[in-house]
C-alpha cells in the first residue's frame, strides 16, 4: 500500500482529493470542521517535503453553479487549520485552475472550486478527469468519506498517475483500521450494530458473521430480532418482512459460532417525544401504545460485560434514540464501556454516521482507538465491498 510516506515531494505539485464537504449554517460559518483537519497531516507532510498542494473537494449536491456550494466559503477555515494562506481557483478544470496551478509556488495550497459544479465529476468522465490530471504531478486521495463513489476525482483520474499515485495518511489510517477489525482482529471480536432497521445492515451482519465472535444488535432494529423470536414489541418500530431473515441471521450466527446480545429491556414511551410518559419494560413485553426507544438499565450492564471482555471492537450505530435527552442514556452507557475496555488496551472503532455524532455529542472523540470520517465508505467496506477510490491507487 503505498501512502504519502513513501514519496518525497521536493519540488512537486500534489493534487490532493480531499472530502471537505463540511455542513455550513446561514451564514457559511463551519459548523463541524472535523473533515478539513483531518486531512491537515497529509497536506502539512507535503509542505514540508518541499512541495505544494492543490486541493479538490466537493461540497453539498449543486445543480450546475450555486454560488452557495461555492468552497469559496471555507478558504478562511482551511487558512487557520492549515497555517498556511490557502489561494483560491474559481474553477476546477480549464484555463483558470491551469494558470492558479502553473503558477503556484512550493510551500504554496490552492484550493479548486467545487468539482460537483460539473456533472462530469459524478458521471466519473475520462476527459473531465484528464483535465484534473493535468493540475499535478503526483495524485494523492485521502478522502475516505467518498472512496465507495466512482467519481472523476475520486477514481478516474488515478489512470493518468500510473507511477505518481497513493493514499494519503487519513485515507490510509482508515484503510488500516478497518484491516485492524475485519481481518487482523485480536480476540473475541465484537460488532455493535444499532440504528432503525435490520433491511440496511443485512449485509453488513452476513459479512462480518465470519469474522467476530460477539454481536450485540440495538437499537431499533433490535425489535425486529424480537419479534421474530415471538416477543410483545408494542408500537416498537418492526420490520415485519424481514422477520424470516432476523431467524435465519440468527441461526447462521450459532453455526459459526458467534454468540448474539439482543436487549432484555427497554425504556419505552407513549409517543415519540422527548417529554413523553416513560417506562422500563421487559423487551419481549412492551404494552400496547408504547414504543421502545432506548435500551434499559439490564441490557446496559448486559452490554457493558461484552464489551469489557473483547479485544476488538467495531461500533455502527446507537443503542436509542439519542438525539433526545431522555432516550440517549444507553448510548451514553455504551460510549463509556467502550471508553474504559480501550483505555485497558482493547482496539475499538467507531463508524457510521449517528454512532460517529453520538461519539462527538457526548465526548468520547478521544477514548475510542479510532473514529471514521467516512459512513457509506464505511459501510460498504463492512459489507466487503472493495471501494473503487481504494482500487484506483492499488492497481
Amino acid at each position: 500500500m503505498k501512502t504519502i510516506q513513501d514519496i518525497n515531494f521536493e519540488g512537486k505539485k500534489a493534487l490532493i482529493r480531499v472530502d471537505f464537504n463540511v455542513p455550513l449554517d446561514e451564514n457559511f460559518n463551519i459548523t463541524d470542521a472535523t473533515r478539513i483537519e483531518a486531512a491537515k497531516p497529509t497536506i502539512i507532510k507535503i509542505l514540508e517535503d518541499g512541495g505544494s498542494v492543490i486541493l479538490m473537494s466537493h461540497l453539498g449536491r449543486p445543480k450546475g453553479v450555486e454560488e452557495k456550494y461555492s468552497l469559496k466559503h471555507i478558504i478562511g477555515k482551511v487558512s487557520e487549520i492549515i497555517g498556511v494562506e490557502v489561494k483560491f481557483a474559481t474553477d476546477c478544470v480549464g484555463e483558470i485552475a491551469e494558470k492558479a496551478a502553473s503558477d503556484l509556488k512550493m510551500g504554496e495550497v490552492l484550493l479548486l472550486e467545487n468539482l460537483r459544479y460539473y456533472a462530469e465529476e459524478t458521471k466519473g468522465d475520462i476527459e473531465f478527469s484528464e483535465q484534473l490530471s493535468k493540475l499535478g504531478d503526483v495524485y494523492v486521495n485521502d478522502a475516505f468519506g467518498t472512496a465507495h463513489r466512482a467519481h472523476a476525482s475520486t477514481t478516474i483520474v488515478a489512470q493518468f498517475f500510473p507511477e505518481n499515485k497513493c493514499f494519503g495518511s487519513l485515507l490510509a489510517q482508515e484503510i488500516v483500521s478497518l484491516k485492524k477489525i475485519l481481518e487482523e482482529g485480536e480476540k473475541p471480536v465484537l460488532a455493535i450494530l444499532g440504528g432503525a432497521k435490520v433491511s440496511s445492515k443485512i449485509t453488513v451482519i452476513e459479512n462480518i458473521l465470519d469474522k467476530v465472535n460477539h454481536l450485540i444488535i440495538g437499537g431499533g432494529m433490535s425489535f425486529t430480532f424480537v419479534k421474530a423470536l415471538g416477543g410483545t414489541v408494542g408500537n416498537s418500530i418492526c420490520e415485519d418482512d424481514k422477520l424470516d431473515l432476523a431467524l435465519e441471521i440468527l441461526n447462521q450466527a450459532k453455526e459459526k459460532g458467534v454468540q448474539v446480545h439482543i436487549p432484555v429491556d427497554v425504556i419505552a414511551a407513549d409517543d415519540f417525544s422527548n417529554e413523553a410518559n416513560t417506562q422500563i419494560c421487559d423487551i419481549n413485553n412492551i404494552p400496547d401504545g408504547w414504543q421502545g426507544l432506548d435500551a434499559g438499565p439490564k441490557s446496559r450492564e448486559l452490554f457493558n460485560q461484552v464489551v469489557l471482555k473483547s479485544k476488538t471492537i467495531l461500533w455502527n450505530g446507537p443503542l436509542g434514540v439519542f438525539e433526545m435527552e431522555n432516550f440517549a442514556g444507553g448510548t451514553i452507557a455504551l460510549g463509556n464501556s467502550i471508553s474504559e475496555a480501550t483505555k485497558n488496551g482493547t482496539f475499538s472503532l467507531v463508524g457510521g454516521g449517528d454512532s460517529v455524532a453520538a461519539v462527538k455529542q457526548f465526548g468520547f472523540e478521544n477514548k475510542v482507538s479510532y473514529v471514521s470520517t467516512g459512513g457509506g465508505a464505511m459501510l460498504e467496506s463492512l459489507e466487503g465491498k472493495t471501494l473503487p477510490g481504494i482500487e484506483a491507487i492499488l492497481k
